[in-house]
């Protein structure tokens, strides 16, 4: 077990930080008595506590004092004070880990005096174990260390290592930000459906079972989506026909200047920039 003995702590321990305590005993990679979570809204300490049996703390400072591996699982524009509260309470030198968006390594090392940092960018979908993560770190990780972070990240799903941090904005406007463009295909086709006729749900099934279908038939085929998509693209189809429509709005072109939109979002907030 690569986190055989380790503790810890989840700070801010919101929907992802949930995701990862949650993916952490799902996989029986840590018993609960070694996962400490910390968050200033009481009502989570019921919550977490009944469902996962993991101890809790509304005091940062508290959570992180015997932690092996901290988790920053707090929104870019709080983790400022986030790392004030932790900076000097720790033990040893801990590995931290940060899911903040945007938020730099080097403004992590400076916030809480620990140069111990892998810097990781999760998605929603590892609340089901389904998400995928991209991370880096720096030199001062130990090997030991990084087979740490892989294995929590991992938790949520599939990883990517990075060697460069670059990759980390980028990876926020790719995975990070993706399931958001993915749900508002989602929700046009299914309004589409029932403009033409199907109710609702019958119309949300269909688009739901459609989308999950082709996604797990890419992974089975290992081919190019532009073959896929020639499989089902008849000359003179039904196929053909919508996606002629597709193209002449500019689908690829909108989404490529909304993935760009999202990577500058998270240099933005790497920089404090947060209108």
């Amino acid at each position: 077990m690569p986190l055989k003995d380790v503790t810890i702590a989840v700070v801010g321990c919101g929907v992802m930080g949930e995701a990862m305590v949650k993916g952490l005993l799902h996989k029986e990679l840590l018993p609960p008595e070694s996962i400490i979570a910390s968050n200033p809204i009481l009502s989570r300490e019921a919550e977490l506590t009944e469902r996962y049996g993991i101890r809790f703390t509304a005091d940062n400072r508290e959570a992180v004092k015997e932690a092996d591996i901290i988790v920053l699982a707090v929104k870019p524009q709080i983790i400022p004070r986030v790392l004030e509260d932790i900076n000097g309470q720790f033990k040893n030198k801990p590995l931290i880990i940060s899911i903040a968006a945007g938020f730099t390594i080097q403004a992590i090392i400076d916030g809480c005096g620990s140069d111990c940092v892998v810097r990781a960018m999760p998605n929603t979908p590892g609340q089901i174990g389904q998400g995928m993560t991209v991370w880096t770190a720096t030199s001062t990780v130990s090997e030991k260390q990084r087979i740490w972070a892989n294995a929590a990240l991992g938790a949520m799903g599939e990883t990517l290592y990075v060697g460069d941090e670059n990759y980390l904005d980028m990876a926020t406007a790719i995975n990070g930000t993706g399931p958001s463009y993915v749900f508002l295909l989602m929700e046009a086709m299914i309004d589409a459906g029932v403009h033409l006729g199907f109710s609702r749900q019958d119309s949300q099934n269909l688009v739901l079972q459609t989308l999950r279908g082709s996604i797990e038939y890419a992974f089975a085929s290992k081919l190019h989506p532009a073959q896929l998509r020639n499989q089902v693209t008849s000359p003179g189809g039904t196929s053909a026909a919508a996606l002629y429509h597709l193209e002449k709005g500019g689908l690829r072109t909108m989404f490529s200047r909304a993935i760009w939109a999202a990577y500058r979002r998270s240099v933005e907030l790497g920089k404090g920039e947060e209108d």
